[in-house]
């Protein structure tokens, strides 16, 4: 069933043209990515779609009666709303049942209103949507439904609009990065949430883990033509490299930074959660193969840094915490050459406090941060470059430097680099305010290697950036040679860049885990594992214990109770360990597109399976120590 026909639509902006003639279809149960370059249209597209934004020529044509959901990079809330309020603002009939449901109860002595009231969550069946939405808020982490909309943070804000369009449950969504703003642990709920809503979605994303567990459609909008792979990124890359070498276009540039790219996806498999249980385990090999990775990678760009000494970066009981929020509790690290470290944790643990003590911008309660006296610091932060009225693109890379020397005397000019991040001559010599939101992330990231720093520090550098300069990013930063620390939730990016991670927990716990996010994932399950092994276990040995008791222990269970539990450990064990063997296969770098498909869903549904049976595990469980 067809849901959206885009026709013949053009756009342009004086002389500078985004698309002519663009024409594609959105069917039921289609997830599809629209992926391109910054500043070639995407977000115009977007525009168009929602009606914010006229094309030039064309149209845009919904199928009658379906409901329709979009999701802005700055979404237009309504500042003097609650959350709560933001919510029930909608048209959605079910949430205004839901809402005079819950106004009924605030008020139960007018018995007739709640009584009809009571009547309608019965008549709409609204009792598990109330249930939906309100995991969702928690999910999301919008758990104050009182807090006013105007004193949101902007990540806070894009959460919020987020909820709402997957509250609205509608026929189709549309999506512009709704990754951004999320940690890693929502984006992991997200891909999840969609796996099982049947639900159509047609999205703008930098995030290639998610466009790989999600998407079952790829359109590339490239030099002005559309370009359909029908597969996830994986399937899209393969795709792509056979029509590049069938047209056998002139890319030269991109089509290296393409193939490798899709060597990288051959040689790492596309889930590192195949370790087995003892590798897992196994600090030292982890740690081995993650200098591994490093050496796989084929120098291109000798960089001729600042020399360090001995002393680089030491971290001295370094204390901080905030009114009823620790952050970090004497804190110790001594950095040590060409160390390449990731951060994670969810929003508001401390990632962004951690980087701006290191750098001086802010201070600790307790102990000292000393910085070697070679080190030169370069520090792309979240809040993006600051420019003057009327400035080009070429003055504001000069103003923070004019090359990066290179060995054997050579060296990049900044014309050259900002050329390696997909500013031609012609972008070069533009006004900086004409430069969309992923252009001037990208001008700002050339003003910090420009100085030619020999310790990089990164806060959410993958925001805001298409896929082909994420690559240029990737390819720059396996060169760089210096000292490198990365906040980032993009788990694409964080795989390829860096050897170990610190883990941010909350409350001031802070674990330093030898691998990249793949290897700490699969560390995380293994002992998620683990921890279900021994609570059977556990409940077995009480089991045990209770049967050698006196018969007045009576067990909670009945007979065909107690032999469904049984059964369950030995079901969830054996699940596990195809989990395992499904997972192994991905690592096969013959396997076709539709191949990839089939085994995705074959792994979610062994994992829905898994909850399943664990849940109901866990209930007979409860009853068992009654």
């Amino acid at each position: 069933m067809n849901l959206l026909t885009v026709e013949n639509i053009s756009k342009s902006y004086g002389e500078r043209v985004l698309f002519t003639d663009l024409s594609f279809g959105i069917n039921k149960g289609q997830k599809i990515a629209l992926i391109a370059k910054n500043g070639t249209g995407k977000t115009s597209i977007l525009n168009i779609m929602s009606g914010s934004d006229t094309p030039d020529s064309g149209q845009v044509n919904f199928r009658k009666g379906i409901r329709v959901s979009f999701l802005d990079q700055e979404p237009n809330l309504d500042p003097k709303l609650t959350v709560e309020e933001t919510i029930f603002a909608s048209d959605n009939e079910i949430l205004q049942v839901i809402h005079a449901y819950e106004k009924a109860l605030e008020n139960p002595e007018e018995a007739e209103k709640y009584q009809a009231a009571f009547e309608a969550m019965e008549r709409f069946n609204a009792w598990d949507f109330e249930t939906l939405y309100k995991q969702i808020l928690f999910k999301l982490k919008l758990e104050r439904l009182d807090a006013k909309v105007g004193l949101l943070s902007g990540g806070q804000k894009k959460r919020l609009a987020l909820a709402n369009a997957l509250i609205n449950k509608p026929d189709l969504l549309v999506l512009d990065e709704p990754t951004n703003h999320l940690d890693l642990e929502m984006i992991e709920w997200l891909e999840e949430y969609f796996a099982k809503e049947n639900m159509s979605l047609f999205m703008v994303t930098h995030d290639r883990y998610f466009l790989e567990r999600v998407c079952n459609e790829i359109l590339e909008l490239d030099d002005q033509q559309l370009f359909s792979y029908k597969g996830n990124y994986s399937y899209y890359l393969e795709k792509k490299e056979a029509r590049i070498e069938q047209v056998a276009v002139e890319q030269h540039k991109s089509q290296r930074l393409f193939k490798k790219e899709l060597e990288w996806m051959r040689r790492q498999p596309k889930a590192r959660t195949t370790k087995s249980k003892s590798r897992i385990d196994d600090f030292k090999v982890i740690k081995e193969k993650a200098g591994q990775r490093r050496k796989d990678h084929e120098i291109q760009l000798e960089i001729n840094m600042e020399r360090m000494g001995s002393k680089i970066l030491e971290i001295h009981k370094i204390s901080k915490s905030y009114p009823e929020k620790p952050i970090l509790d004497q804190f110790n690290y001594t950095f040590k050459k060409g160390e390449r470290v990731g951060i994670i944790g969810k929003n508001g643990t401390g990632k962004s406090t951690f980087l701006n003590i290191i750098t001086g911008t802010d201070e600790p309660d307790a102990g000292k941060v000393v910085i070697g006296d070679t080190i030169k610091f370069g520090y792309y932060t979240q809040k993006g470059i600051h420019v003057k009225e009327g400035q080009k693109v070429i003055d504001v890379i000069r103003d923070f430097g004019d090359y990066i020397p290179l060995k054997k005397g050579r060296q990049i000019s900044a014309q050259q680099l900002l050329e390696r991040f997909l500013f031609d001559r012609k972008k070069q010599y533009d006004f900086v305010e004409k430069l969309s939101g992923g252009e001037r992330k990208r001008l700002y990231l050339c003003t910090v290697l420009i100085q030619n720093p020999n310790f990089l520090i990164l806060d959410e550098p993958t925001n805001d950036l298409d896929i082909v300069t994420l690559n240029v990013l990737e390819s720059f930063l396996l060169d760089f040679p210096g000292c490198l620390i990365v906040v980032s939730h993009d788990r694409y990016f964080m795989d390829k860049i860096v050897d170990h991670l610190f883990v941010f927990r909350g409350d001031a716990i802070v674990e330093d885990f030898p691998g990249n996010y793949s290897d700490f994932r699969a560390y995380e399950d293994s002992k998620i594992i683990e921890e279900r092994q021994e609570k059977a276990l556990a409940n077995k040995e009480a089991k045990n214990n209770s049967e050698n008791q006196p018969k007045t222990n009576k067990t909670g269970l009945s007979y065909l109770e107690q032999k469904e539990f049984k059964n369950l450990e030995k079901e969830i064990e054996k699940l596990e360990k195809e989990k395992v063997e499904v997972q192994n296969q991905f690592t096969d770098p013959s396997l076709s597109g539709d191949e990839i498909d089939q085994l995705s869903i074959k792994l979610q549904e062994v994992i829905d399976t898994i909850e399943e049976k664990t849940e109901r595990w866990f209930e007979l469980s409860a009853l068992l120590e009654e």
